[in-house]
């Protein structure tokens, strides 16, 4: 299976009051996410993490996730995308990624995107940095653990959620 999750931000005890984060320490909040990750993503599984994964050194958290991890570095990442024990255990991705998976098109980005390549063919936008309170703007969603109960979203559930959503402002249809 294919998941997909953002701003996880291990080892930010700030977050937990910039974002209302339901946790008293950083280490209850990743131990929340760690078990949250693994309760749903299993060894054999990707995982598309679109950034801001950790404060400080947060690279000995790596080796307790399950899933083949998939990285596109957020806006907080600097100092750990180059660190050898982050790449070992990581596939760093460009800081913008097409993802094919059967017939879509999925844009991942940290960043929210007004426009993407081809919104105006239905493709869709995942990305993070925004912590659930920037609304949505078509086909785009913000894949952040704030905007979904602190779980990675599986591609069925961004499916489930692209299903209800109108098509993107910009929308050309098949016959024009």
């Amino acid at each position: 299976m294919i998941f997909f999750t953002a701003d996880t931000h291990f080892n930010h005890t700030n977050i937990i009051q910039y974002c209302h984060r339901p946790f008293e320490s950083s280490g209850e909040m990743n131990e929340a996410l760690i078990v949250n990750w693994n309760s749903v993503v299993t060894t054999r599984d990707e995982i598309y993490h679109l950034g801001d994964f950790g404060f400080r050194d947060s690279t000995d958290i790596l080796s307790r996730l399950n899933g083949k991890i998939y990285f596109i570095e957020g806006s907080h990442d600097k100092h750990l995308i180059n660190k050898p024990n982050f790449k070992a255990r990581v596939k760093v991705l460009p800081k913008y990624y097409t993802l094919k998976v059967d017939n879509l098109r999925i844009i991942l980005c940290h960043y929210c995107m007004r426009t993407w390549p081809r919104s105006h063919h239905g493709t869709w936008h995942l990305h993070g940095h925004s912590h659930g309170d920037l609304g949505a703007i078509g086909k785009s969603l913000d894949v952040g653990v704030d905007n979904h109960s602190f779980f990675p979203w599986s591609l069925a559930e961004v499916k489930a959620y692209m299903d209800d959503r109108p098509d993107n402002f910009n929308h050309h249809k098949k016959d024009e």
